[in-house]
């Protein structure tokens, strides 16, 4: 299961983007909905953020992968998380989930604002919960 967190400059939770919430408040982030077999060809869950749209008190976006059934990642084929440019569908980050461990839970990337613009940290970081909720200790700390 793919998330987005979205945070202020104070490290407050304004808003998150998951299975049970489609899309943020303000609609600049949607998610694709959930897919709880991995059938078919190509990216099981996607998530698109409008940077554009995102409102200004939000500081940063951390984007997380769990297993919600808590299956660890290692047992789970072919997993992968990346991340898209969709302005020319270039291919930013990947993460190959298989090989990464016995864990049920991903911190990907963190989108931040630096001097009026967009950057983006890879993280990678190992993590355990069926939901990005077990995981807010470890999010809290890198915003």
């Amino acid at each position: 299961d793919a998330s987005c967190l979205m945070f202020s400059e104070q490290g407050e939770v304004l808003d998150a983007i998951w299975f049970q919430q489609l899309t943020s408040k303000d609609g600049s982030i949607r998610h694709s909905g959930d897919n709880r077999t991995g059938a078919g060809d190509g990216d099981d869950e996607t998530i698109t953020v409008d940077l554009s749209r995102v409102p200004a008190q939000v500081k940063s976006l951390i984007f997380t992968v769990n297993s919600f059934r808590g299956q660890s990642f290692e047992k789970v084929q072919n997993a992968y998380c990346r991340l898209v440019n969709a302005q020319n569908n270039q291919e930013v980050a990947k993460f190959n989930l298989s090989c990464q461990g016995g864990h049920t839970g991903l911190v990907v990337a963190k989108l931040y604002r630096h001097g009026g613009e967009w950057k983006m940290h890879a993280i990678g970081d190992n993590a355990v919960g069926r939901t990005f909720h077990d995981m807010m200790p470890q999010l809290s700390a890198l915003v």
